[in-house]
């Protein structure tokens, strides 16, 4: 029985992906800041403490595979120096963590699958509206290219133990329990379609079962190493994700722009994120004979609402 070791098993993703591991036959460990016992069979948990450096060394000794999640909610408040500092560290310092253990502890650790998202790509382009950001692309100046240069960084070195290194570059993750989707939701449920800015921006989103999926490739895909894109074939704009969510939940909608400068109000620095259009390819991950369960956003919202 092969070994799962998760940061961030706790989170939203790394939950489901618990529950798709565990059902597919793998056993699960699942590295959390206080101690906590199981009673599910194959799931344990192992401690770890980022800010004193430390892992259960069990924990990296008994895997087989990592996926690394770790990482401060970007969007869970507002950006303040403070918290901006807490998304980079709890990224970059988990990371080369995870590196120094590797590096000094005898493991059996084959492959290591690690988080990173489509921040890495600055605002569109001409190029990028018609054929999507690809991995190639270069990385943006703002503090989420910068972000994710970084964190996919902390875990680059792995590639050097002959481990193989799979990074995924996440979009916008659709799950009601939380994330965007849930915040949307709360307008919509009352027939409200809240539009930010012009609605245009492309937004490049995935079903997190199909997320969950793409990760399961990763660790069972032995010839998959590299960056790809974890993002549905079918971005769409703003607007007509809004109106698509608000009409399945409601049968009508009646529109309301938020203006950008009242979204900057609200949110600070961070509503440049929102109001930013990033239409990013998956054609990468589908060439590697990925396939998607949710591939068009009427096929997602099916599913969650």
């Amino acid at each position: 029985m092969q070994t799962v070791l998760i940061t961030g098993g706790t989170g939203m993703v790394g939950t489901s992906l618990t529950q798709l591991l565990l059902s597919k036959g793998y056993q699960v460990i699942v590295l959390t800041r206080q101690p906590r016992i199981s009673n599910v069979p194959n799931l344990s948990y192992a401690v770890w403490d980022i800010d004193k450096g430390y892992i259960d060394p069990s924990a990296i000794q008994n895997a087989d595979t990592i996926v690394h999640l770790a990482g401060a909610g970007v969007a869970d408040k507002r950006w303040s120096k403070k918290r901006k500092q807490e998304i980079v560290d709890s990224r970059v310092m988990s990371g080369e963590l995870l590196v120094k253990y590797l590096t000094e502890n005898s493991h059996h650790v084959k492959t290591v699958v690690a988080a990173s998202a489509i921040g890495w790509y600055g605002p569109d382009t001409a190029e990028s509206l018609m054929n999507g950001f690809t991995e190639t692309d270069p990385v943006d100046g703002a503090f989420l290219g910068d972000t994710c240069k970084r964190w996919e960084g902390s875990v680059k070195p792995i590639e050097t133990l002959g481990i193989r290194l799979v990074t995924l570059r996440i979009g916008i993750v659709l799950n009601k329990q939380g994330g965007a989707l849930a915040e949307f939701i709360k307008p919509a449920q009352f027939g409200l379609a809240t539009i930010f800015g012009t609605g245009s921006q492309m937004v490049s989103w995935i079903h997190y079962k199909d997320l969950c999926k793409m990760i399961l490739f990763g660790i069972e895909s032995a010839s998959l190493k590299g960056v790809y894109n974890a993002v549905s074939p079918d971005p769409t704009s703003n607007k007509d994700l809004i109106i698509a969510i608000t009409k399945k939940l409601r049968g009508f909608y009646l529109p309301i722009p938020v203006p950008a400068f009242v979204l900057n109000i609200m949110l600070g620095e961070m509503s440049i994120e929102i109001l930013k259009s990033a239409k990013v390819s998956s054609n990468k991950i589908q060439e590697a004979d990925f396939k998607f369960d949710y591939p068009t956003l009427d096929s997602a919202l099916h599913d969650l609402l």
